[in-house]
């Protein structure tokens, strides 16, 4: 059997980070738009369904990264080669941005209804709250009220005051660090604990599942720089404008959900290969 070709590779992980955003973020939209979600697990376990899905989906072909800090981590850790880096990484914004373009179409209504309720109009600082469909936040903007009529500037600095940017920074650095940890755990081959043929991704999708209950009050829980930047992007040409990129404090966007995961990762994956698998022998 032939070995699938970088072409073929690239088109897996847009397709399998499609399908994770699609998902996961589509859970986001019905949760902060209509309310549909009864708690926060329900959300979480809808993105560790997705990432199953995608796994499953698309494993046999790219391996399934689907996240650049992980595509990153198997380029140090694992030998994966450093010429698919960014190609891969290049799939993975394309899928994300599109399913966040197939979202904001189906939700277009639902939009403008929550931007109604909460007196804003997109673009201005209190449409922070339906960015947050897409980008992510710290902290999670998805339940903030209005103090008055509508959600202010002031309203979105107050309650920016309860999370802190290395506060937001720890959690996705830790947060990613134990994904990878686990992944690179559970498709170690060395690892007799690991689960049995098939499995793996079961447990991938649960401990972001679990990781998301803990972490997601505090930075809506992002692990993913291609998950964060791709719909961010994307909203921000949607008329959001600035609200993506400016109101997260400082370079908050950057540092929490771009380079803590991508650090993180690079983290779990040394944890797991200097440390714990040296324990298992040949």
């Amino acid at each position: 059997m032939s070995k699938p070709t970088l072409s073929q590779q690239c088109v897996a992980e847009f397709i399998g980070t499609f399908l994770l955003i699609f998902f996961g973020c589509g859970v986001v939209h019905t949760a902060v738009l209509t309310g549909a979600q009864a708690g926060l697990w329900q959300v979480a376990i809808v993105w560790g369904v997705a990432i199953m899905l995608a796994i499953y989906t698309v494993g046999a072909i790219s391996g399934a990264h689907i996240n650049p800090a992980m595509t990153i981590a198997f380029a140090v850790w694992r030998d994966f080669p450093t010429g698919r880096v960014l190609p891969y990484i290049g799939s993975q914004l394309l899928g994300a941005m599109f399913a966040a373009f197939c979202l904001f179409n189906l939700f277009q209504s639902q939009l403008k209804e929550k931007e109604d309720a909460l007196g804003v109009r997109r673009g201005q600082p209190g449409s922070i709250v339906t960015a947050s469909c897409y980008g992510e936040y710290y902290p999670a903007p998805g339940g903030w009220k209005p103090s008055g009529k509508e959600l202010t500037g002031d309203d979105v600095r107050q309650y920016q005051k309860s999370v802190t940017m290395p506060t937001a920074w720890l959690a996705e650095f830790l947060g990613t660090a134990i994904l990878a940890m686990v992944v690179f755990a559970v498709t170690d081959p060395k690892n007799h604990g690991q689960p049995t043929a098939g499995l793996a991704p079961v447990f991938i999708g649960l401990t972001v599942a679990v990781l998301i209950s803990v972490i997601a009050p505090l930075t809506q829980a992002c692990f993913n720089p291609a998950r964060d930047f791709g719909p961010r992007l994307f909203s921000s040409w949607a008329g959001w404008k600035d609200v993506p990129f400016g109101s997260t404090p400082g370079s908050g966007w950057l540092t929490v959900y771009i380079m803590a995961p991508i650090i993180g990762a690079w983290a779990g994956g040394g944890l797991y290969t200097r440390f714990l698998q040296p324990g298992m022998g040949k």
